[in-house]
């Protein structure tokens, strides 16, 4: 969870041709496959949920790929196993959506998957502290979530900053919303290590290349 690691969001891709895009982005080196699942409650978008989960699972894991699942969702915990059952690897919740932070962190890591906290922009750093020793890794969301392409928001970087000082040395530090070549920089030098991009992959016109690019940036930092 510490090593620098791209994860292209399927959200912004072509579900008319998600299996090619996927494979030509794993070809150029991605690791990392990111599914948004939002359900119109928490966030006011909706998306996908299990079955399209499985229906990837397959192809990402025969590549040597994870699946790392943001649930932006109410009450996460009814479907953290049907989750885990469709393939996850990481299961990251919101601190926002659960009652029980402590618990829902413990089913996750019980139904096998690395365990998230993710933390939209407003919300405190504070709200994470309690539970570091007990997750896997830690997201700071750089937009609003709800929504792909909308722009980086650069208040974000001193909370990453601090983040990292919070963390302990294994819990990885990932960061959501807005990333691409113009805004990797400040939040890889804040101490981020996990990166989603979205649109800045998946909405380029060369989805490898632009994959290759950020990789890159993240490889001379490592």
């Amino acid at each position: 969870m510490t090593t620098y690691q791209l994860a292209p969001s399927i959200l912004s891709a072509d579900f008319s041709r998600l299996g090619e895009e996927m494979a030509a982005v794993m070809d150029a080196g991605v690791k990392v496959i990111h599914v948004d699942v939002m359900d119109g409650h928490f966030v006011p978008n909706i998306t996908i949920g299990p079955v399209v989960l499985s229906a990837i699972s397959e192809q990402v894991h025969a590549a040597g790929g994870v699946l790392d699942v943001h649930l932006m969702i109410e009450d996460p915990d009814r479907y953290i196993d049907a989750f885990a059952a469709a393939g996850a690897d990481w299961i990251n919740v919101h601190v926002e959506a659960c009652t029980h932070l402590n618990m829902t962190i413990a089913r996750i890591k019980s139904a096998g998957c690395k365990a998230g906290v993710a933390l939209n922009p407003a919300t405190p750093l504070v709200a994470l502290q309690e539970v570091t020793a007990d997750i896997d890794f830690a997201l700071v969301m750089s937009v609003n979530p709800g929504f792909s392409g909308q722009d980086f928001i650069p208040a974000v970087v001193p909370k990453i900053e601090r983040a990292r000082h919070l963390l302990p040395e294994h819990v990885g530090l990932q960061v959501d919303g807005g990333i691409g070549p113009d805004t990797v920089a400040a939040p890889l030098e804040a101490g981020a290590n996990l990166f989603v991009a979205g649109s800045a992959v998946f909405g380029a016109d060369d989805p490898p290349q632009a994959a290759r690019e950020l990789m890159a940036a993240l490889a001379a930092k490592a």
